[in-house]
């Protein structure tokens, strides 16, 4: 390949340190020497953050391949490793550690051959290509005269992106009953034929089916909880009777997840409803909310120089990404997950819609919206794939209800409670107050940016309404009394400025007098909010009368918005009402919270609420603090749940391999908030098919001290080796994750057991997963998020190791909710539960193998029953774990080479 090369590459992973020059020599040095190296010569890199971590030199930055990939193949899905790149690139993955700097020579000059041919993606290229040279970023240089200039002006994103029609409302679904026979029929043609029939799964779609008849009352969905153990293929179940109602009734079923993995999954599920792409766009849409989708009019302005350095690098390779993505998903979607991490996530955030500054219509790029898109098509889908916080928030709100849902499908159901209690909880703090003030008043600096607050967001009905004019003035001076810039700062000095922030410092002095752990350096601290002292009494006063001054502006002008709506003015065309429905509906929000503070403010030296838990927090990471205030959850969260989302549906489903936790019905239907409706649910469980006795075991060590955390160490260490990889480490707390993996990293790697660790390796956990799954020889630590969000199946997840017993953690809502709700009792059902879900990684499909192994002798014999039945359970020894762990690993490696003497394979 005619392609020169003049940088050396640089590869660095906790085995060692190898650079190969462009001659091609390839040596191994020092971490000292590559650092040297690399500051004074271009390096040809793959994920410079990572690299930099490897080295002790987080800055490090070269030419990275991943952003060469990014440019050119923009919304590809790529694994960021080099197995990942070759295959890519469609050559042959380095061997070891080695290796791989002469491979990553290699990948660059088929990238840098590729950019001077005609790509699928090349559209584009050339005209970002300057940009990007303005910008000085490193791969520009080289390809320059790489990208001839088109004969033809190259369309540039906002000309590519198609707009959205406007379509009338949709009727009602019509009230259909769904035959026995069809919905079989539907499964099979789902499963496909010669696909093995199923009578589990066959069961619960026949369940499925009573959550689309038509109901009998109102406030009385046809409500179904079911419990289906992994394998039985829920998934196919639900959607047979969803996609069968959807066509006979012409309405939307709104499947819900909790995980993005689930979306995705759901997704692909998509292709065997509608084999028909052009179809499937139309019938399955993707719903998320509006933090996760790209902004074109916080783009627009990072493009245009509102991002310097390499946060504008990043902003060009987005909109490179923009102009080719499906649905302009950044957080889970064709977004290359590692992308923002290559820049630190430096700017990632403010290219998405995260304060609620939405001008809707007064925006030049409503008509190409990509938030607005998907909400249209949402509207006519038959499926929509959502999540448990998004429809929780448009049913609370308000939003959408022209086309609001009357059948849901929960899936991930044991996790409804969790969404909503963060959903329907309240928090005044100073965080939450300063992004308050911040989109009423807009920028108060003289940084560049698109912010603006009420005044210019609404100018044109400021100018046509008096009394709205007036309401806007006097929202903007009430909120001036919110914190503002340093007021950390200023709290930690003992100088609050305003009645919020004094009263935020009150909060913060009785926290710390109160909280048990107030001296422990590590995180945050909180105490009831009960008692309050003298001073905290005293704030709460001044704090409620701001917070009234400004709550009553925001009525008058939310009342004026809606008249001027019903007055029609002459310079109101669709576009201005459609951004004044929106201003409406974002003040109602506001006015919401606001509420909502004063509610909690009135709760401080008055009686306390029954159905509420208060208290005082101030947050701290890694004993830095970082937010201080006053903080609300309903006791029971499904009751708000079951009133604004179940109650004005006609048929819901709730349905998860763990909904009873290992408890009876009476669990489940306390989580899914059906014990809040007078109509009872129908249950249904169907066990697992796997053979859990020959495919799995747990075993439960006994011999490693709880808080020794070298023996700790050890044990994950040798369990990893004797597994030969493909192990997921769970913990329980963050420290003591990256404790571990400071001390065994490095011993794994020199026998060829690559480590990956969340909260530790600079990658977003969805990359981590993928990394994961990849690779069979590679292991991954991490805490609660992996524990049900990982589905890994086949021999690349073969061992979970837990590092003890997961207790609720000793905070004050669950204190409250554990005297509520049995004591004992819900602490073990809610350890079930995660037990339950962590178990669940291992055996996924019916040829999986593994061991479930829990570092804690104090594992309790009442808590077993979290695993499924006839599953072996023995107490041993370390020794006697890795043996086992040893015997499983060598029985599995015989198979495969059996195996492959059968096929002829390697």
């Amino acid at each position: 390949m005619s392609i020169e090369m003049p940088w050396p590459a640089l590869h660095a992973s906790h085995s060692g340190v190898w650079i190969t020059t462009p001659e091609g020599d390839s040596r191994g040095l020092s971490r000292g020497e590559a650092i040297r190296l690399a500051a004074d010569t271009p390096v040809i890199l793959l994920n410079a953050p990572l690299v930099g971590q490897r080295l002790g030199h987080p800055e490090l930055s070269g030419l990275d391949l991943l952003e060469l990939y990014a440019f050119l193949r923009p919304a590809r899905f790529v694994v960021p490793t080099p197995r990942g790149l070759a295959r890519a690139v469609d050559l042959s993955p380095p061997e070891s550690d080695a290796d791989i700097a002469p491979f990553l020579r290699e990948a660059a000059a088929s990238l840098l051959a590729m950019a001077e041919g005609d790509w699928p993606e090349r559209e584009g290229a050339w005209t970002g290509l300057q940009s990007l040279a303005r910008l000085r970023w490193p791969w520009a240089p080289t390809l320059t005269p790489r990208i001839a200039r088109p004969e033809r002006h190259e369309r540039w994103l906002f000309s590519r992106l198609p707009e959205w029609d406007e379509t009338a409302n949709r009727p009602p679904p019509r009230a259909v009953v769904l035959a026995p026979d069809d919905v079989r029929d539907r499964l099979a043609q789902l499963t496909g034929a010669g696909a093995e029939t199923r009578q589990g799964q066959r069961d619960y779609a026949a369940a499925a089916t009573h959550a689309f008849s038509p109901r009998d009352r109102r406030d009385e969905p046809n409500m179904v909880l079911a419990e289906a153990g992994t394998g039985i293929g829920k998934t196919l179940g639900y959607l047979a009777p969803a996609s069968l109602w959807a066509q006979q009734a012409g309405g939307a079923v709104w499947v819900s997840t909790y995980t993005k993995a689930l979306q995705r999954q759901l997704g692909h599920e998509g292709e065997r409803i509608f084999p028909d792409a052009a179809e499937r766009r139309q019938r399955v849409v993707t719903r998320k909310g509006r933090e996760n989708y790209l902004c074109l009019l916080n783009l627009e302005d990072a493009l245009q120089g509102g991002f310097a350095g390499r946060a504008a690098i990043l902003a060009h390779l987005v909109a490179r990404w923009a102009a080719y993505s499906a649905d302009g998903d950044m957080i889970g979607g064709d977004l290359p997950g590692w992308l923002p991490t290559l820049f630190r996530r430096n700017g990632s955030t403010a290219l998405t819609d995260r304060r609620g500054e939405c001008i809707y219509a007064g925006c030049p790029h409503y008509r190409k919206c990509f938030i607005e898109r998907a909400a249209r098509a949402s509207a006519d889908a038959d499926i929509v794939i959502a999540n448990h916080a998004l429809v929780m928030v448009n049913a609370a709100r308000g939003r959408e209800m022209n086309s609001r849902p009357t059948r849901y499908v929960f899936d991930e159901g044991h996790h409804l409670f969790d969404a909503a209690d963060a959903m329907f909880a309240a928090a005044l703090t100073g965080q939450e107050a300063i992004e308050l003030r911040r989109w009423i008043i807009g920028p108060e600096s003289k940084a560049r940016g698109r912010r603006r607050g009420l005044a210019a967001r609404l100018s044109d009905v400021a100018s046509y309404d008096e009394e709205g004019a007036r309401a806007i003035s006097q929202a903007v001076d009430a909120a001036r009394h919110l914190p503002s810039d340093q007021w950390l700062q200023r709290l930690n000095e003992g100088e609050p400025f305003g009645p919020i922030e004094s009263l935020l410092a009150a909060v913060r002095g009785l926290t710390y007098a109160r909280a048990a752990d107030a001296a422990d350096a590590g995180y945050g601290l909180e105490t009831e909010l009960a008692e309050p002292d003298a001073a905290l009494v005293e704030a709460a006063g001044p704090a409620s009368e701001a917070l009234e001054a400004l709550l009553r502006p925001l009525v008058t002008l939310g009342r004026r918005l809606e008249a001027v709506l019903d007055e029609s003015p002459d310079w109101m065309d669709g576009a201005a009402r459609a951004r004044i429905e929106g201003a409406i509906a974002s003040l109602q929000w506001r006015r919401d919270t606001v509420t909502a503070w004063l509610s909690l403010i009135a709760r401080i030296g008055g009686p306390a609420a029954p159905d509420f838990v208060d208290w005082l927090a101030v947050d701290r990471f890694e004993g830095r603090e970082y937010d201080v205030g006053l903080h609300r959850h309903w006791l029971d969260p499904m009751q708000p749940f079951a009133q604004t989302v179940l109650k004005p549906a006609h048929g819901v489903m709730v349905t998860s391999a763990t909904l009873r936790a290992g408890g009876d019905w009476d669990v489940a239907e306390a989580r899914s908030g059906a014990t809040h409706l007078t109509a009872a649910p129908d249950h249904f469980a169907a066990p697992s098919p796997f053979d859990y006795a020959a495919q799995s075991e747990v075993l439960i060590v006994t011999d490693v001290k709880r808080g020794d955390m070298a023996a700790l160490a050890n044990a994950y260490a040798r369990l990893i080796t004797a597994s030969q990889g493909g192990t997921l480490g769970l913990f329980t707390a963050i420290r003591r994750l990256r404790t571990v993996h400071a001390r065994i990293a490095d011993r794994l790697a020199r026998e060829g057991l690559p480590l990956l660790a969340q909260h530790v390796d600079p990658i977003d956990t969805g990359t981590l997963v993928d990394i994961f799954r990849d690779d069979p020889r590679a292991s991954l630590l991490g805490t609660d998020a992996l524990r049900d969000g990982v589905d890994v199946p086949g021999d690349s997840l073969r061992l979970v190791v837990m590092e003890g017993v997961p207790w609720p953690k000793p905070t004050v809502l669950h204190a409250a909710r554990r005297l509520a709700n049995g004591g004992k009792e819900y602490d073990d059902r809610i350890i079930r539960a995660k037990l339950a879900q962590a178990f669940g990684r291992l055996i996924r499909r019916a040829g999986d193998k593994g061991t479930f192994v829990l570092l804690s002798a104090a594992m309790p014999s009442r808590l077993l029953s979290a695993f499924p039945e006839a599953t072996p359970v023995e107490r041993v020894t370390l020794d006697e774990a890795i043996a086992r762990v040893q015997l499983s690993s060598g029985a599995r490696l015989r198979h495969e080479e059996a195996a492959n003497a059968v096929t002829g394979e390697p």
